[in-house]
Formats: structure tokens, C-alpha cells, sequence
């Protein structure tokens, strides 16, 4: 059996955040339908340790071990570009020697992109605090600027959503049929998965 663990990104500190990072993670991928060759999730914290972790994981893997690395893409993905391209133009980061196409995957262009994909969660969550039709209809939600993205949630959430536990809860509610259909890099992600 292979052993996959998903080095992602994700700020702060403190053992509170460890483990709704974890909790957050492990409900989105059951709920991918993952539940029998789950991935564990290893909380990077910042963007250049994710990597570091990742890296290092990856130089020391046995047979078994599938190290993959999944980072926001913080800026819009060239279309000539594949990930590593990305991330060596964008972060100076070399691709590892062991690793492929398949070790390395984006959230285009941060994970709360993938909330705007489900604006269901955001209506259940924040309750009257949302308003929905602050959030604009974009057709390319993968287009759209990280600026863009965290404003916009702030002003349909009425000032309330934040990075950290509200993130990590959203998460474990998310759709993941809408996410994959709005989004093709979750998709990406979500079905190199299944196929394990």
C-alpha cells in the first residue's frame, strides 16, 4: 500500500491550528470519496518550509512513500507554464531530482478560491453575515487575483471570515463535485488521487 502524504501550505502557529489543519483536510478528502487510500496532510505552515519539508521528504522516500507538494500558485499560471515551470519562475524553487509532473500540484490562485467555487458553504456558514451578491459571477474562477479573492470574501462575509480555524472549516465542508467542475487544478489534484 502506498503511503501518501501532501505537504501543504498553511500559515500560523500553535497546536490548535495543527489540528484543524489536519481535521480540515482529512473531511475534504473523505469526502473525495478517498476514504480507503487516504492521504495524510502535513501542515508546511509557510510557503519556502512547505517546500523545504516536501523536498526533503521526497530525497528520503522508500518504495512505498508518495511525497506530493501542494502550494498556492499566489499568481496566475502561464498557459505555456506546467507547475514546476511555475513555481522555478515564480519562487526560484528548483524541481528535486526524484520528483515529476505528478508530485507537485497548485491551489490557483489560493485556497479560498475554492470557496468561491462553493458559495453554499460561505451562506451556511456565516449565516446573515453573507451576502452573496457581493461575490461577482466570474466565469474563470482560476483568473482571478489573490487580491481580488480574499476581498471579495471579506466583504460578502461582512468582515468575518479569516485565515486559520474559519479556513480549515470551510474546507471540510466544501463540495467537492463543484470545486473539480469550477476549478481545473482541484480537479487535477483530486483525480491523480483517485487513480492511486
Amino acid at each position: 500500500m502506498v503511503n501518501i502524504k501532501i505537504y501543504i501550505e498553511g500559515g500560523g502557529e500553535g497546536k490548535d491550528l495543527d489540528s484543524r489543519f489536519r481535521e480540515g483536510w482529512t473531511k475534504f478528502f473523505k469526502s473525495a470519496g478517498l476514504e480507503g487510500k487516504m492521504p495524510r496532510p502535513v501542515r508546511g505552515k509557510g510557503r519556502d518550509n512547505t517546500f523545504d519539508l516536501f523536498c526533503t521528504a521526497i530525497k528520503h522516500a522508500g518504495p512505498n512513500d508518495l511525497p506530493l507538494l501542494l502550494v498556492d500558485s499566489e499568481d496566475p499560471v502561464h498557459q505555456n507554464h506546467n507547475i514546476w515551470d511555475h513555481l522555478s519562475a515564480r519562487d526560484k524553487w528548483s524541481k528535486p531530482d526524484n520528483a515529476d509532473e505528478n508530485h507537485a500540484f497548485l491551489m490557483v490562485q489560493l485556497m479560498e478560491t475554492w470557496f468561491l467555487a462553493d458559495t453554499r458553504i460561505l451562506k451556511s456558514y456565516f449565516g446573515n453575515n453573507f451576502n452573496e451578491n457581493k461575490v461577482p459571477k466570474w466565469t474563470n474562477l482560476e483568473s482571478v487575483e489573490k487580491s481580488k479573492v480574499l476581498n471579495v470574501l471579506n466583504k460578502a462575509s461582512n468582515g468575518k471570515y479569516e485565515k486559520g480555524k474559519i479556513s480549515f472549516e470551510l474546507l471540510g465542508r466544501l463540495n467537492v463535485e463543484i470545486v473539480k467542475a469550477k476549478l481545473p487544478n482541484a480537479k487535477r489534484l483530486l483525480d491523480y488521487l483517485q487513480e492511486l
